[in-house]
């Protein structure tokens, strides 16, 4: 199995990762909604095993928004080091931002016309795919939707958390903290690129959990999660609103936020969150410059997208809407959490094919 990678180091640092994680990963803690594909469906708990190894070396194309933060490399090792495992050959494909839509639908009917088995996706936009997944899925290519969330009906299956759970985890740690009755407190929101699915469902989430509480959300500031982009929405919020109590927001956002709070001398004052996890905001939160962030296990869902891609071309059973458990990291419990099953490795660099 060849891997073909940006150095010749990260060559040997994915040799070595996928060794250790070889037989580590599962079984894995996992949720399944019933009926599949529905927005409200119930869930239930089920522990995920994948296959040992795909009958034949498949082509699996991945489709990724872009490869900008650490988030999405989080995801790339999830489907990577997984396709080694099983055996298959994996395209990774990235448009280069939320902004870029026309460019993934290219990439992705490129990625069929080349020969791909399967279309693993990590949708830049919740409804703009859907024509492109159509076409791809009436040519008998599985399409499996992975981390963002698209409205298709012609996907074959889903391997994500609810970000409407991650965004409400993230309001209810804030309302837990102030109650309904206590001192009224600002937060600043970020929510990430408006349009984007897991966006809209985090945002709902958000709101949904801080009503009715102490919370008092200033107006979502959207935009791109490039650290420019993010940096930029914050500075504009703590000028704006000086007696602003947290900053929550993605992941991107509380990265960038650490050193500006530091320079302004606001550790303390001002308040991180995040909504998703990255390696940056775990060693946030180790370092106490971050106060908390649910863990949604990105490696894993890249891991099961991939497996889900297998079994659906050996006509194996699968389940067809699952995602890994989610729960909040904060200084309190980021000692007990196993930062290998919800993070890549130390040092990682992206993987763009196995072959």
């Amino acid at each position: 199995m060849k891997l073909t990678l940006t150095t010749a180091a990260a060559l040997a640092t994915a040799f070595a990762t996928s060794a250790m994680a070889d037989d580590a990963w599962f079984p894995y803690d996992a949720e399944e909604v019933s009926p599949a594909f529905s927005a409200d469906g119930t869930i239930s708990p089920v522990t995920y095993t994948p296959v040992d190894k795909a009958e034949k070396p498949w082509n699996i194309c991945v489709s990724f928004p872009h490869m900008k933060d650490a988030y999405w490399l989080g995801v790339d090792y999830g489907v990577a080091d997984e396709a080694a495992r099983l055996g298959v050959k994996m395209n990774l494909v990235e448009a280069g931002g939320y902004t870029e839509l026309a460019k993934q639908i290219s990439q992705i009917e490129d990625c069929v016309a080349s020969g791909a088995d399967a279309v693993v996706l990590g949708a830049i936009s919740y409804e703009g795919l859907n024509n492109v997944i159509a076409e791809v899925a009436g040519k008998g290519v599985p399409v499996i939707d992975v981390i963002n969330g698209v409205s298709s009906s012609d996907i074959a299956a889903k391997s994500l958390v609810s970000f409407k759970t991650m965004g409400y985890e993230t309001g209810a740690y804030l309302a837990k903290k102030h109650p309904a009755g206590t001192d009224p407190v600002q937060v600043g929101w970020f929510p990430g690129p408006a349009g984007a699915g897991w966006v809209e469902a985090a945002h709902a989430g958000f709101m949904e959990a801080v009503e009715g509480s102490a919370v008092e959300v200033l107006e979502p500031r959207f935009g791109d999660t490039g650290k420019e982009a993010q940096l930029k929405l914050v500075e504009d919020v703590l000028q704006a609103n000086p007696d602003v109590r947290y900053l929550a927001g993605t992941a991107v956002t509380a990265e960038a936020a650490q050193g500006l709070i530091r320079e302004r001398g606001l550790k303390g004052k001002v308040d991180l969150l995040a909504f998703y996890m990255t390696p940056g905001v775990y060693t946030g939160i180790q370092r106490g410059f971050i106060l908390a962030a649910p863990a949604d296990s990105m490696v894993v869902q890249g891991r099961i997208a991939m497996d889900q891609a297998v079994r659906i071309l050996e006509g194996k059973d699968y389940v067809k809407h699952v995602g890994p458990k989610i729960f909040v990291v904060d200084p309190d419990n980021i000692a007990d959490v196993s930062r290998e099953n919800i993070l890549p490795p130390a040092g990682y660099k992206p993987v763009f094919s196995v072959n």
